[in-house]
C-alpha cells in the first residue's frame, strides 16, 4: 500500500484554496457594492448594506478592504478594469482618425451606460492611478503615437492624450448633469469632432513643406532609431522639440 504523505504539498493546497476563497469573497462584495451603487448612488454603499447584499457579516469587509473608503477604491478599480476589458485594440488601423473616434465613442458610451460607477471612478482626481487605468492610458497613448507616426498629430503627444481623455470625461459628466429632456445627442457628436479638430490635421502634416509636422513624425519614430548613441538621440530630440513647437 502506498504510504500517505504529509507536509509541503498539502500546505500549499490549503493556501491556494484559502486564497481562492478570499478572492471569491472579495469579488462578491465588490459586485454587491456595484449593484447598490447603480440602484441608489454612492450614499447607498454602506458597509452594513453591502454586507447584507453579499450575504456576509460587516467584519468581512473590514478584513478585506480596511474601511468603506478602501471598498470604494476597489469598486472604482473594478470600473476601470471592466472598461479596459471592453476596449478593442487594433495595432494597425486602416484609418487612424476613425480609430480615434471609435475609442472616444467607446469611452463615452461606457460612462453613459454606467453613470454611478463612472462618477465614482472620477470622483477623486488625486486618487493614485490604478493598474487598469494606467493600462487604459497606455492604449490611448498607442493610438496617439500611431497618429504622430502617420503625421496626423497637430499637438504634442502628451497634450493630445490629455485633450482626448478630458473631452470624453467632460462629455459624459455634462450629459449626465442635464435633465433627460435636455440631453441632445448633438452635444456628444460636436464635442467628439472638436476633439478631433484640436489634436489632428485634416491631412498628414508630413505631406506639407513645413518642418513642424515632419519633426513630430520623426520624433515619434525616434525610439526605434538604433544608429544614434544615447547622447545623439537626446540632442536630436531637443532639436525636434524646437521644430515641432514652431508649428
Amino acid at each position: 500500500m502506498t504510504p500517505r504523505t504529509f507536509g509541503g504539498d498539502g500546505a500549499a493546497d490549503a493556501s491556494d484554496t484559502s486564497a481562492t476563497g478570499r478572492e471569491q469573497t472579495r469579488r462578491r462584495i465588490i459586485e454587491a457594492a456595484v449593484g447598490l451603487l447603480e440602484r441608489g448612488g454612492r450614499d447607498a454603499v454602506t458597509t452594513r448594506a453591502v454586507a447584507e447584499a453579499a450575504g456576509l457579516q460587516p467584519p468581512a469587509i473590514y478584513r478585506l478592504f480596511g474601511d468603506k473608503d478602501g471598498l470604494l477604491e476597489a469598486v472604482a478599480e473594478h470600473g476601470f478594469a471592466t472598461f479596459l476589458a471592453a476596449k478593442h485594440v487594433d495595432p494597425d488601423p486602416q484609418d487612424p482618425i476613425e480609430d480615434l473616434k471609435a475609442g472616444w465613442d467607446l469611452a463615452v458610451e461606457f460612462g453613459l451606460a454606467n453613470p454611478a460607477l463612472y462618477a465614482l471612478m472620477y470622483s477623486e482626481p488625486a486618487r493614485p492611478a490604478s493598474a487598469a487605468f494606467e493600462l487604459g492610458m497606455e492604449i490611448l497613448m498607442g493610438r496617439v503615437r500611431r497618429l504622430a507616426v502617420g503625421g496626423w498629430l497637430r499637438v504634442d503627444e502628451e497634450l493630445a492624450a490629455q485633450i482626448i481623455h478630458a473631452t470624453a470625461r467632460g462629455a459624459v459628466l455634462t450629459w449626465l448633469s442635464q435633465p433627460e429632456d435636455r440631453r441632445d445627442p448633438a452635444l456628444l457628436t460636436t464635442l467628439r469632432e472638436a476633439m478631433v479638430a484640436a489634436v489632428t490635421n485634416q491631412e498628414p502634416a508630413v505631406r506639407d513643406a513645413g518642418p513642424a509636422g515632419a519633426a513630430r513624425t520623426l520624433r515619434a519614430t525616434l525610439p526605434e532609431q538604433t544608429s544614434l548613441s544615447g547622447a545623439e538621440q537626446r540632442l536630436l530630440r531637443e532639436w525636434l522639440d524646437r521644430l515641432a513647437a514652431d508649428g
